[in-house]
């Protein structure tokens, strides 16, 4: 099993809930977070005020799934989160030892199935 972590744009998200679900995927978990990477942040205007962000909103996804779909899955999410410019996020990838579904005590890959 593998544990799927991606940070992207929230712009994205739709599109990339909907491309992971028609890739098999049974569930995730979304959670909004604030980062940077390479941008480093960027200079905004408010009522004629120069500030700094340093860091930028981002939503964060966690998906498990089995080995055999891990990659199908990851290039879902890549192709549906890239939009070309920079700032579009990360995807990690880990291996997942166990899971336990604790309503009905299925574990690992029966744990994570739909």
């Amino acid at each position: 099993m593998k544990m799927i972590v991606a940070i992207i744009k929230p712009s994205r998200l739709d599109e990339v809930l909907d491309a992971v679900t028609a890739a098999g995927a049974s569930g995730l978990t979304v959670t909004e977070v604030r980062g940077y990477g390479r941008q480093r942040g960027k200079t905004e205007v408010y009522r004629g005020a120069e500030y700094e962000v340093k860091l930028l909103p981002k939503v964060k996804l966690e998906i498990a799934v089995p080995t055999d779909m891990a990659d199908k899955v990851i290039e879902a999410l890549s192709g549906a989160a890239n939009t070309g410019k920079i700032g579009d996020g990360k995807v990690f990838v880990m291996d997942l030892e166990q899971a336990l579904r604790i309503r009905t005590g299925e574990r690992d890959a029966a744990a994570i199935a739909g």
